[in-house]
Parts: structure tokens; sequence; C-alpha cells
């Protein structure tokens, strides 16, 4: 199997080529920002959510990406970091985060363990500014004017970033 990654001027990946059997297909997504897929640690990120005002918290009073009930930062994007305090910003509202890139979340591309996913405790403030800026997409579901996806998910909101939101 052949890999190729192609960077562009910002070090962004902008295309992947796969051979598999003589056949390449390509996939080239669009660059979000530069750093979209910088990964932080935890120590990273905590820094840049305390300097912002942001709080996190974790049902088991730890930051352990390996345990479920911990709240943990470590290989979050960049990106995701800058999203919500471009959210908090924007809003005005206090974010208290409760859920990274620990264990124990869905798996897929777009996760929490891969760094594109936090979850924000509910307030009236998060409430309010979110269904009254950004689109309905069906359900419980809104849609920022950058592409990211904000999911009330009973007593949390679910948050995808898939970029920083104008940052």
């Amino acid at each position: 199997m052949r890999r190729r990654l192609a960077l562009g001027a910002a070090g962004a990946v902008t295309a992947l080529a796969l051979g598999l059997g003589g056949t390449t297909a390509y996939a080239a997504p669009a660059p979000e920002s530069p750093g979209t897929l910088a990964k932080l640690s935890h120590s990273q990120a905590t820094s840049k959510f305390e300097a912002a005002g942001i709080t996190w918290s974790s049902s088991g009073g730890c930051s352990d990406r390996n345990t479920s009930t911990c709240t943990s930062f470590d290989q979050v994007n960049s990106a995701t970091v800058d999203g919500v305090i471009t959210l908090k910003s924007a809003s005005g509202c206090s974010i208290n985060l409760t859920g990274g890139t620990e264990t124990g979340h869905a798996d897929g591309t777009y996760s929490h363990w891969n760094g594109y996913k936090v979850d924000f405790s509910l307030s009236n403030c998060l409430e309010n500014y979110i269904t009254g800026t950004f689109t309905s997409i069906g359900g419980s579901k809104w849609e920022s004017g950058s592409g990211n996806v904000y999911y009330r998910e009973g007593n949390h909101w679910d948050v995808t970033y898939h970029n920083c939101g104008g940052c």
C-alpha cells in the first residue's frame, strides 16, 4: 500500500492518496484553518481554557484520558479549544466543560477521542445563544455558520468543532 501526504503552505493536510492494487483514490478535504489538527496536551488545553475564564469539571475528579469518569483534554484539537473560547467570547456566557477526549464516548472520525468534540453543562445563557443564533438542523441540533454542530443531549451540550468558528 502506498501513502502520500501533501502539505499546504500552512502545513495543513490538503490531500491523501492511498494506492490499492494499482488504483489510487484521492480525498482532499478543504483545510479548516492553520492548526486544525494540531493536538494539545491536557495541560496546554486547560491553560488556554483558564486564561479565557472557561471552567471544567469531572464526575470522577480526574483527568486521565483512559478513564471514562474523568474529563481529559489530552490530544484535543487546537481548533476545538479555540472554538470553545470563540463561543464564550461571542455569547458572553459562562462555559463549564464536562467532557473532552476521555474514553467512553461514541466512536467515529469526528469523535471526542479524536479531539473534535467536547461536552458543556447546560445553562439558560448557552441555550438562548445557540438556539437563537445558529440554524436548526433537526431534532436538538443546531449548526453554526462555520459548520460546527451543537447537539443538546438531555443533560448537556455535545459539540463537534470542525474548525475554530471564526477565531
